[in-house]
């Protein structure tokens, strides 16, 4: 069976005081991959006598022991140095870890600041000019994703609604048939993004045949003018030599004027 470091390379999340709840989610996922993520988020308590233990809550204590030691190890390498500095005094991975989550998540009346701020974000956010379908889900779902690593519960439902207000007049049709059809409760977000983007989709192909069409006409047009332009010029070209081949007609080759008009008029 392969060890879990040859499972998981050395790629550890660096965080930051900006990026907090993005890089905490994946510092709880690498946690989680090498089995410490209980003991980080629950901790555990020493015993008052272990001597008075038995064989088996020794082995238990040795365990969850070394992977309390164990932790620390993982979550000093996503810190730079003055972080570290931060967490270098606790005794516990557990209590590392509050460290971290109280000074850059913020007490609870920060908190709920910043949670006033996501919700007013959510209720005004609306679909960009000429943006997909899938960048705008991204935008609505970043917000939501803040939300929740606050502690706010965001309901799919609620999502859903959302989307559906503040999409752009196009998609009208396809969001009266959504209404009408499904039952939003129990749509998932995902099960709405395919929605919009089949249509998205659709919209897009008939964007583009009737601009093939009118270029065929303005071909067509252009080609018939031609054809009109060229057929006048020949026309032209044909009458200016028969009216040249006219002049004078019945006098000999090479009669002067004077001579031809004394010869008809009898001088």
């Amino acid at each position: 069976m392969a060890s879990t470091s040859n499972l998981f390379p050395l790629q550890y999340p660096r965080l930051t005081k900006e990026n907090y709840g993005n890089r905490a989610s994946r510092m709880k996922a690498l946690l989680g991959a090498y089995s410490v993520w209980e003991v980080v988020n629950n901790g555990y308590d020493e015993p008052d006598d272990e001597v008075t233990m038995n064989q088996n809550r020794r082995n238990a204590l040795e365990k969850i022991r070394s992977k309390d030691q164990h932790a620390p190890s993982i979550i000093y390498q996503c810190l730079d140095d003055s972080m570290f500095e931060k967490v270098s005094n606790a005794s516990t991975s557990k209590e590392a870890w509050e460290i971290l989550r109280n000074t850059h998540q913020g007490v609870q009346k920060v908190q709920k600041i910043r949670l006033q701020t996501l919700r007013g974000e959510f209720e005004v956010i609306c679909v960009k000019e000429s943006e997909s379908i899938s960048d705008y889900f991204t935008r609505v779902l970043a917000i939501m994703n803040q939300m929740k690593r606050i502690g706010k519960e965001v309901l799919d439902v609620r999502v859903v609604e959302k989307i559906l207000r503040s999409l752009d007049k196009k998609f009208n049709h396809i969001v009266v048939a959504i209404e009408e059809s499904k039952d939003l409760d129990a749509m998932t977000i995902d099960e709405l993004m395919g929605s919009l983007q089949a249509h998205e989709e659709r919209l897009g192909r008939n964007k583009h045949e009737p601009v093939e069409e009118v270029l065929q006409t303005r071909l067509s047009i252009r080609d018939e003018k031609e054809q009109i332009r060229e057929s006048v010029q020949a026309r032209s070209t044909y009458q200016d030599r028969g009216r040249g081949r006219g002049h004078f007609h019945g006098r000999g080759h090479g009669q002067s004027i004077g001579e031809f008009a004394r010869k008809e008029g009898g001088y």
